[in-house]
């Protein structure tokens, strides 16, 4: 059995800061921290680590306590430990930070988040190994049914109970592994992104285990799903990424209204460029070329 080898003090550190990154970006509507693994080269090594970890799981709830130690030992622990707690790092320190700038900065912040968006899909596409005609049918389908779907939301929840955000939980998790599916999005579209934002900056213990509990059950069940289609189709399942990425720049739109206020109104409301228009435009344009940027290196180290 091959036991996950520990890294270096900076392979740990800059595993840490990928987490983060990808903690960071599960905070913003619209943008996924799949899409930050993806970017980031660890894309496929994360959906195969949360793998091992849900096949473990299981086999402690079917009372295979056995089984469940061995599969435990398969665990890439020296990989998910760090990216795990660096995302959960990001998301407590920084919900409030995003929550701000989102509010007092709409449009400049949905540019940098569209250009991040546009970066990564020229990213996604150069992952699929035998790019053709299918592939960018299946891109371009998957684009415009999304590009539809991300236009519908949901009023905001009255004061929700803690089993919603059960459910919150283990829908929003599943942006944690996939590219294009904005976590905080799908919180927005059922009415719930307030009530978590709000859940986690005042530490309401109870709301908070709801959540943990649901995104632990959404991430497992999900995690395994998404490991065989990657054996099996992974081509088309990263063209499929592709599309939703595309989908979203519906989400990100920086007129008029940007990611909207804190209700989400006017979020997936698209108009024309208002007077600021060169900042945002520098904005997106930059971000993509960080993504590219990145991308470039983590290939370079790669090889």
């Amino acid at each position: 059995m091959n036991r996950p080898v520990r890294p270096s003090v900076t392979g740990l550190v800059l595993l840490a800061l990928r987490g983060f990154a990808i903690g960071s970006a599960d905070l913003v509507p619209g943008v996924s921290g799949g899409t930050v693994a993806l970017v980031t080269g660890i894309y496929t090594r994360l959906v195969s680590a949360v793998d091992s970890g849900a096949l473990a799981a299981g086999r402690v709830l079917k009372g295979d306590f056995r089984g469940a130690l061995r599969a435990a030992g398969r665990v890439d622990r020296w990989f998910l430990a760090p990216v795990v707690a660096g995302a959960a790092i990001a998301v407590l320190s920084l919900a409030r930070v995003v929550e701000d700038l989102l509010r007092d900065h709409p449009v400049r912040m949905a540019a940098v988040f569209f250009g991040l968006i546009a970066g990564s899909v020229w990213v996604a596409w150069r992952i699929i190994r035998e790019p053709g005609g299918l592939h960018g049918m299946v891109a371009g389908t998957v684009g415009i049914a999304s590009f539809v779907l991300f236009g519908l939301r949901s009023s905001v929840i009255a004061d929700p109970r803690w089993y919603v955000f059960v459910g919150a939980g283990a829908l929003a998790i599943c942006a944690f592994i996939l590219p294009g599916v904005s976590g905080s999005f799908l919180l927005l579209a059922i009415g719930m992104y307030q009530h978590v934002l709000a859940t986690i900056n005042d530490a309401r213990l109870a709301h908070l285990a709801g959540f943990a509990i649901g995104a632990a059950v959404g991430l497992g069940l999900f995690s395994r799903f998404l490991h065989r289609l990657l054996d099996q189709h992974h081509d088309l399942v990263v063209a499929a990424m592709v599309g939703l990425m595309l989908g979203s720049f519906r989400i990100l739109w920086p007129w008029p209204a940007g990611l909207g206020d804190e209700t989400g109104a006017g979020a997936t409301v698209l108009g024309r460029p208002g007077p600021d228009l060169a900042v945002p435009v520098g904005l997106a344009a930059a971000s993509a070329l960080v993504v590219v940027g990145i991308s470039a290196w983590v290939r370079r180290r790669a090889g």
